[in-house]
């Protein structure tokens, strides 16, 4: 059954990314665009994580935060917010969220840290689970990646390239997605950036020993394609 992700957020330009992005990802998303209405649905039923805007029209996400923890919700609550001060991650954090983010935010990092909550709350159960030892990791906070006890050294355009095709490995994600996320929906320049960051991510990989392979799927896209196993 899919983890069910509630998106609480008041600008639809910003909404809507969110929630195609995660439906892309396999998430069972709704959206609302009031505090109360967030309110409103969590009391029927729950929600796995809630990405939760403080400058709502009518509640302040504090409030919201605090009202869901003390009503009992014990899914994840990650804020987002143009509000970038210590004291409000203070306080936001005080008031039970799990996590928090300032925007603007790209939406690899988004993904990685709802994975990331998924895993800490215990809700999070998918092939990653049977990985060898020494298959790929990323650390997200910190953006490094490690094979075993050994970091990769990447650029920041490398990791975020490859944060999305971890996420979705021995799938494949097309090139028009690695462009609209890893650099921008109104980027103009030649996609050939794409296959040299693609060219450079293999050979720091392959240097590093990872089994892993990054595969191109012709007119379509990239693959990051798990060794085979052996019984």
């Amino acid at each position: 059954m899919a983890h069910r992700v509630l998106v609480v957020e008041d600008e639809e330009d910003i909404a809507f990314p969110l929630v195609r992005t995660l439906e892309r990802e396999g998430y069972d998303v709704d959206w609302v665009d009031t505090g109360q209405r967030a309110i409103d649905d969590l009391s029927s039923r729950t929600a796995d994580v809630v990405i939760l805007d403080l400058g709502l029209p009518d509640v302040d996400g504090l409030e919201v935060c605090k009202q869901l923890r003390s009503s009992g919700f014990e899914g994840a609550i990650m804020i987002v917010t143009a509000r970038a001060g210590e004291l409000d991650r203070v306080v936001g954090l005080d008031y039970g969220a799990d996590d928090y983010l300032s925007k603007p935010f790209g939406l690899a990092e988004l993904q990685a840290r709802v994975r990331a909550l998924l895993r800490r709350t215990g809700a999070f159960s998918t092939a990653d689970d049977d990985q060898p030892e020494d298959a790929l990791r990323i650390d997200v906070e910190a953006r490094r990646v490690f094979t075993g006890e050994t970091e990769v050294g990447l650029t920041g355009k490398e990791f975020d390239v490859l944060n999305i095709l971890l996420a979705s490995r021995d799938k494949v994600v097309s090139r028009g997605r690695l462009m609209a996320e890893v650099w921008d929906e109104n980027w103009y320049g030649s996609t050939k950036t794409l296959d040299v960051t693609i060219g450079r991510l293999r050979q720091k990989l392959e240097g590093a020993g990872v089994t892993e392979r990054v595969v191109a799927v012709r007119g379509v896209g990239f693959r990051l394609e798990a060794p085979a196993r052996h019984a």
